[in-house]
């Protein structure tokens, strides 16, 4: 039986080269297409010999070309932390706008099924909770973050514009804080930075109180979520994430005792458009994919924190 050929965007990315991983491991063949700007080579190279998996370097912005047949494209390239789009933004902007476009002219191409990779900052600072996908969000286009908040939300209306006009096969999942191995170090969020900073026995900074809240999703249950969305006819976005909710300064806690250090918590000015809460309804998930996360926070962080002391040195 022919390997089913599945090209994810992005895939030498956090989740993106977990999806690798995964889809090599159901015996997929997977083209990961990457331009390393957030990526990067060691989360893959452990593929590179596999004779499953193919890398090609590639700036999703310019025409995606990829010859012979294809099954599946996931389109997971994006700078994903505040950081990385505050440094960028045009960039988050194009990506966003532009690379979809093209990766949709690519499903659109091969009669391919396409799934994009979406954000709970589509709610922006929410004024339900916890989000159903039934809810517009409450988004400042013009702030800091609009960058990144702004090429979702048109890659969203992109994506259900090629799904009613060119009768493509698409799913939009909405992705809330999701950490795990391969984060990089310095990504800017709060696990890593939390992480980092007590490894290296400096204080952990909290913004504002710490009183605002997260929901944080463990990388493999979030690649089971997607990989089970591959094989459903789901157009509608769909929320994933973990609905356990926690105060950051509750997590600089937990990731205190975890490390087992004696770090402080300093405190700093929140920064502006942070969302005070932020927490999935996956009511949609558990119904159509009969999914829901398994990995309890802590027992996520300390598989987390022992991949970042042994790649610490690195950084």
């Amino acid at each position: 039986m022919p390997k089913k050929i599945t090209v994810i965007t992005g895939g030498a990315g956090f989740i993106g080269s977990h999806l690798c991983d995964r889809l090599i491991k159901e015996s997929f063949f997977v083209i990961c297409l990457d331009n390393l700007i957030t990526g990067t080579m060691d989360n893959i190279r452990h593929l590179l010999n596999d004779k499953n998996f193919r890398f090609q370097k590639h700036d999703v912005t310019k025409y995606i070309g990829i010859k012979g047949k294809v099954d599946y494209i996931l389109h997971f390239a994006s700078p994903a932390s505040p950081k990385d789009y505050l440094e960028i933004p045009i960039k988050t902007l194009k990506v966003g706008s532009l690379g979809t476009h093209n990766a949709l002219g690519l499903a659109k191409g091969k009669k391919a099924k396409f799934i994009l990779a979406s954000t709970s900052e589509i709610y922006g600072d929410p004024l339900v909770h916890p989000q159903p996908e039934t809810y517009w969000g409450n988004v400042n286009p013009i702030g800091p973050r609009s960058c990144y908040d702004e090429s979702k939300r048109f890659a969203e209306a992109i994506t259900m514009a090629y799904h009613r006009a060119h009768k493509i096969n698409t799913s939009i999942v909405r992705i809330f804080n999701t950490y795990g191995e391969r984060m990089r170090i310095d990504d800017g969020r709060a696990i890593p930075n939390f992480v980092s900073c007590a490894l290296r026995g400096q204080p952990l900074v909290v913004y504002g109180k710490g009183d605002q809240t997260r929901s944080f999703c463990y990388v493999s249950d979030l690649v089971e979520g997607i990989y089970r969305l591959m094989f459903k006819r789901v157009n509608e976005p769909m929320n994933l994430g973990n609905p356990g909710e926690f105060t950051i300064l509750e997590l600089a806690k937990i990731v205190i005792k975890l490390t087992g250090t004696k770090n402080k918590i300093k405190f700093c000015a929140l920064p502006q458009d942070d969302p005070r809460q932020r927490r999935p309804d996956i009511t949609k998930a558990k119904r159509f994919l009969k999914w829901q996360p398994k990995i309890k926070l802590e027992e996520g962080l300390r598989r987390s924190i022992g991949w970042f002391r042994d790649n610490l040195g690195g950084s």
